[in-house]
Formats: structure tokens, sequence, C-alpha cells
């Protein structure tokens, strides 16, 4: 079979144009201004706000809502991307609801939480389509800086060290940067082309130069950089997933969550991606609903989301977990694949229910099966290190604001070892590894 997207049970265009675009439009609408001012003088304004303390890029919250309150929605987006140069993604997608917005004061069982990612989505939007750029370039240093990989990291890093007058070249291996932000977030997340307006935006500062089809260990090397720049900042993600180890898993029909994630991103036409009738997900993190509701948002029919432990256990968050079932989507816990099925394509996949046992999660005796032409593996994705990385387990070994062994390479986000795989944390570590190379730099 030429495509195995086009399995038997797989199609495109199970819903009309009208039909996927509602689906797949904006999770959460902007503010009006007056929904705005309602929005930010529910806020305390906190003195020792426990919202800034959940906040990885150290936003000062109360701030910028009051900002917005007194109508500067400009100082409040200056307030914002001072700290987090990617504050209108991140006001989309981050998990607040586990980050600030679950530390409000105003969090209790009578009251909900001032809505502090739409109203950090109204400064930034506001001062974009103003077409400002807050920050101003410093005088040229004369330093040059690699970053390899133009994700939510990487473009941090670069930012802040263009600011500090450094010239910057970003190596990227895809035709367009981003990063997850532009290939593994939910369309409905993130729509009308957001992740390339907010980086043309970002690369209003000047000074850095985004060079294409750059995948390191092919077309650059880690050594090479290095003798050619004065610093090299590593934001590399993870590029491989990981493999579910069970019989069946190579039929057709079977493949990525995020390369179906990122296949609807660069979609046109939403509905030319095919979609199985029955869909099965596999992982419980934010890739795993990211996928399943868009499954579902094209038109199959039964979406199951599959994981291994509790409910309460999985990476995705309550709201999250709760907007798959919105969706339609069904979530199954404490079960573990063990066979996908079928003669020349997938046809089902086998379960086992699963329980803690002494050598840790276990398959019981039990076991069922559910019919699936669409199998998506979302389990997780796994680090390729560059050739020579010193390794910490899994990822890059790193201390303090992302230095390597190596005293010319930094590295940070998902690639890194150290914080929790978020857009926010990674443009948190590339904002400190910038510092770093500056003060590095400069000495």
């Amino acid at each position: 079979m030429s495509d195995p997207r086009l399995a038997p049970g797989i199609a495109a265009g199970r819903l009309s144009a009208e039909a996927a675009a509602a689906n797949l439009s904006d999770l959460h609408p902007p503010y009006s201004p007056h929904e705005a001012a309602v929005a930010a003088d529910r806020c305390y304004f906190c003195h020792d706000a426990p919202c800034m303390e959940a906040c990885p890029t150290d936003i000062d919250i109360p701030l910028f809502i009051r900002q917005i309150a007194a109508g500067n929605d400009a100082g409040a987006a200056k307030t914002i991307l001072s700290q987090n140069i990617l504050g209108g993604m991140c006001a989309r997608v981050c998990p607040t609801e586990t980050l600030c917005e679950e530390a409000c004061v105003r969090m209790t069982a009578e009251d909900k939480p001032v809505e502090i990612g739409r109203l950090q989505r109204h400064a930034t939007d506001a001062l974009m389509a103003a077409d400002v750029h807050p920050f101003t370039r410093a005088a040229p240093t004369g330093k040059k800086v690699a970053v390899v990989g133009a994700g939510p990291a990487g473009l941090a890093c670069a930012h802040r060290l263009a600011m500090h007058g450094h010239d910057v070249t970003v190596y990227e291996a895809k035709p367009k940067p981003g990063g997850l932000n532009e290939y593994g977030i939910a369309a409905y997340k993130t729509v009308d082309d957001f992740a390339q307006k907010e980086v043309a935006w970002l690369l209003k500062i000047g000074g850095i130069e985004i060079r294409h089809g750059q995948a390191l260990g092919k077309d650059v090397t880690l050594e090479g950089l290095a003798e050619a720049h004065d610093a090299v900042f590593l934001g590399i993600g993870l590029g491989a997933v990981g493999g579910l180890g069970i019989p069946g898993e190579d039929l057709p029909g079977v493949r990525d969550a995020v390369d179906f994630i990122a296949e609807l991103r660069q979609a046109e036409d939403p509905t030319k991606v095919p979609v199985g009738r029955n869909v099965v997900v596999i992982g419980g993190g934010m890739t795993a609903v990211d996928a399943a509701v868009q499954a579902k948002a094209l038109g199959a029919e039964n979406v199951t989301i599959a994981y291994r432990r509790s409910r309460a256990d999985m990476p995705a968050s309550g709201f999250e977990q709760e907007l798959a079932a919105a969706k339609g989507v069904t979530i199954r816990e404490h079960v573990m694949p063990v066979q996908a099925m079928g003669d020349a394509v997938v046809r089902s996949v086998a379960f086992r229910y699963a329980e803690a046992g002494p050598n840790g999660l276990e398959a019981t005796g039990e076991g069922f099966s559910i019919p699936a032409d669409m199998v998506l593996k979302a389990i997780g994705q796994k680090l390729v290190a560059p050739e020579g990385a010193a390794l910490d387990g899994r990822k890059l070994a790193i201390t303090g604001a992302g230095r390597t062994p190596n005293p010319k390479i930094w590295a940070g986000g998902d690639c890194a070892a150290g914080g929790e795989d978020l857009t926010v944390t990674a443009v948190a570590e590339g904002r400190d590894a910038a510092e770093d190379i500056h003060r590095a730099l400069s000495a």
C-alpha cells in the first residue's frame, strides 16, 4: 500500500469544510476590551502573589493585570514580554489551570480563579496588532552565537542575545520556525497561523538570521558550530517518538500522534487530512489529548484514549481530560496495549488491564480489544543526542543556566535535563541561558 495513512477505514473529508472549521475553531476566543476590564477587576493584586511563584517565567502577573484594568494594554504586554517573549503563544497553550491559575487565591470551591491566560493573550495580542516591538537592540558586540533549533527555547534565547547586541544565527532543520509551537500543538489552540506571526514579530528586534534545512549531525555539526561561533545554544527538543514495543506496531494505520498533529497544522484544508472511523490513542499526556480531540473534530466516530495508569496520574491536566470527554473522547484507564492486530492493516488493539506489582506496572490476566483502523502513539518523545554530548539520563546534562560540560555550549528546553517539558519552561530556560551566555561573552 503506497500510503499507510489511507489504509481501509482511514479517509479524508469525513466532515464538511464548515463543520471541520467549527470543530477546530479557537478554544478560548479573545476577550473584548470590556470583558478584559471585567476580568482584570477580579484580581486582588496580591503583594506576595502566589500566581507569580507558579509562573516558570516569573511574569509580574498582578502588575500586568493592574495595567489592563487601567486601560494600559501596551504596558501590560511589555511587562509580560520582558519576562516571556513568547507570551502570546504561552497564553494560548500553557496549562494555566495547573500553574498560575491553580495558585490564584480566588481558586476556591465557591469561586473560580482570575483567567490569567486569557488576560495575557488580550495584552500581547493588542501589542502585536499595533505592530509594536517594545524592545531595542543594543550596540553590536561583534560576538556570534549559534542557536540550534527554532523552537520556544531557541527563539527566546536568540531574542535575548540579540537584545544584548550579539549576532545570532539560528539553525533549524524544518522549513518553518516555531518548533512544537508550529508542528506539535493542536490547531484549535493556535488558530490563524499565530505561531508564524509571533516569530515574525519576534524577529523585529534585528540581529537574528534563521537558516532552514540545517539538521544537527547532518548539515551542521556541534564541533563545527563551536569552532565558528563564540557560543552555541542547543534547543533541539526531543526529536524521536518512543515505540510501543508490541507486535503489530508496524502495521499500516499505526502512526505517531505528533506526526498526525503536524500534518493537520500544516494542512491548508483540514478536511484533506485522513482520519480513521475508529481511532485509538495510546498515551496520557497533552499530545494524546490534542490528537484525540482533533481526530474527533475531523469526523472520527469513536475515539479512545488508552492510558496504563489512573486518570489522576495522567500528565494531561484535569482541564484537558474534561475537554476530551466533552468532545466525545472515551478515556480508558489502567490498560496497557499488548498487540496491534490485523492482517494487511491494523483492525484492532488488544489490551490487558494493568495494576501495580512488585516489579512495577504489570498486565493482569484479563483483557479486551478495541476496534481500530487508526492507532496514534503518544507515549512521549526522546532525545536524539548530538555526537559527543554529555547526558544526564536521557537528556543533555546541564548545570546552572543551561551550561553543559563544554564551556562554549549551553542547552535548554525539552532536550535538557531538569525542568518540565512545557513551552513556558522552555522559554524561561532559553532566556536564562542567553543571560548566562551574555555574561560569559562580556567577561
